[in-house]
């Protein structure tokens, strides 16, 4: 997230500066690279989340342990 902010702060107002000056195709790769969450950004991304209620409560039953469960109403971004 520390990495996202920086760039942003960084190149918003370049970007500002140049206008709506288009991306050079030679840019593109380095562009992409640097502002693409990195592993070690997205921890969310490595939990094996479960979709299936009924296959998480077995699976916990099997195992012995409780649920988390995640849910939310509503559009992700807040725009309802």
């Amino acid at each position: 997230m520390r990495t996202l902010l920086l760039t942003s702060a960084v190149l918003l107002p370049l970007a500002a500066l140049r206008g709506s000056e288009p991306i050079k195709p030679e840019q593109f790769e380095k562009l992409h690279a640097l502002i693409k969450p990195q592993a070690t950004e997205e921890k969310f991304m490595q939990i094996p989340w479960m979709t299936s209620l009924w296959d998480a409560r077995k699976k916990a039953a099997e195992e012995g342990k409780p649920i988390l469960l995640w849910e939310m109403d509503g559009h992700p971004l807040s725009c309802v």
